[in-house]
C-alpha cells in the first residue's frame, strides 16, 4: 500500500512566509506543502514568491534541507480579460520548485470562453509538467461539480484536471453521486476540511467561512466518509484549513497544523 501523500495548503498558515511554512510542515509530519504563488485577494498578505528571486532561493533551500516537496502552486484566475500566456512567468516558477498540481479558479460567465482558455493553460502548462485543476467554487463562474467537469472535459485536454475541496462541494450543492462518475484521471488531488452547520443562504458568509472558518476533519458535518469514498484511493490530500478564531486566540500555525493533520489521521483510520 503506497504512502498517502499529505500536503499543507497555504490557506491553513497563511501568516507564514513560503520558508517557515516548509518548516512547519517539516515539523508536523506532511511529506509536501501548496505555495501560493498569486494571492487570491488583494487584501490578503502575500509573499512575492515570482518576483523575489531571494525568497525562492530560500524557499528552495528550506525545500532542499527537510526533504519536503512542493505539491501545488495557486491560485490562477480564468477572467473575461485573460491572456495565458500572461501566466507564464508563475508556471515557470511552479516548475522550478516541482510542483505538479496548478489550481486555476473560474471567474468567467462566458462559459465557452473559459473552456477555451483552460484548454490553453493546458496546452501551456504541459510545458512545465504541470495539470491545471479547475476548482469549482459557489461563488464563482464555476459554481460546481458538474460544471466544472463539463468545462475540463469540453476543453478535451490529458493534463486538465477537476479539483474537489470538501468545503465547495458541501456549500455548492454537488452530488457524491455525480461524483462516483468523473473519470479517476481527472482526479490527481483533492482538497480536504470540513465545516460546520446547515448551507447558509447568504454567499458572502459562505465566503466567510470559506477564507475563515473551516473544521478540521471529523469535526464539522460534511460526509467526508462518503466524499473520500467517492475519490480515487490514495489520492494525495491538501489540507486546507483556515482557522482565522484559534489564530486570534494564539494557537500557533505549528498547532493548527498538527491539529488538521491528526485529525485527518483520525478520520481515514475511522474509514
Amino acid at each position: 500500500m503506497s504512502e498517502r501523500i499529505f500536503s499543507l495548503a497555504s490557506l491553513t498558515v497563511l501568516e507564514l512566509s513560503p520558508p517557515a511554512m516548509v518548516d512547519v510542515a517539516a515539523r508536523a509530519g506532511y511529506s509536501h506543502v501548496g505555495l501560493r504563488l498569486e494571492p487570491a485577494t488583494p487584501e490578503e498578505h502575500h509573499f512575492p514568491l515570482v518576483a523575489d528571486a531571494g525568497l525562492r532561493r530560500q524557499t528552495l533551500a528550506r525545500l532542499r534541507d527537510s526533504g519536503v516537496r512542493v505539491l501545488d502552486v495557486e491560485i490562477l484566475r480564468l477572467k473575461p480579460q485573460t491572456r495565458v500566456g500572461d501566466f507564464e512567468a508563475l508556471l515557470a516558477v511552479g516548475a522550478e520548485f516541482a510542483a505538479s498540481e496548478l489550481l486555476v479558479a473560474g471567474n468567467d460567465p462566458d462559459e465557452a470562453r473559459m473552456t477555451d482558455n483552460f484548454a490553453a493553460l493546458c496546452d501551456l502548462a504541459r510545458q512545465y509538467g504541470l495539470h491545471p485543476h479547475l476548482e469549482f467554487m459557489p461563488w464563482t463562474d464555476a459554481r460546481n461539480l458538474e460544471q466544472a467537469v463539463r468545462v475540463v472535459e469540453n476543453a478535451g485536454r490529458d493534463n486538465g484536471c477537476v479539483l474537489v475541496d470538501a468545503f465547495h462541494f458541501d456549500r455548492s450543492g454537488s452530488r457524491l453521486a455525480d461524483l462516483a462518475q468523473v473519470a479517476p484521471a481527472r482526479l490527481r488531488y483533492a482538497q480536504l476540511c470540513d465545516v460546520a452547520g446547515p448551507r447558509p443562504d447568504d454567499m458572502q458568509e459562505i465566503l466567510r467561512q470559506a477564507r475563515n472558518e473551516r473544521r478540521f476533519p471529523g469535526q464539522g458535518d460534511c460526509d467526508l466518509p462518503g466524499l473520500l469514498q467517492c475519490l480515487p484511493q490514495h489520492l494525495p490530500l491538501s489540507l486546507e484549513i483556515p482557522t482565522v478564531q484559534l489564530l486570534e486566540q494564539g494557537v500557533s500555525a505549528l498547532q493548527r497544523a498538527q491539529m488538521a493533520l491528526d485529525s485527518t489521521r483520525e478520520l481515514l483510520a475511522r474509514i
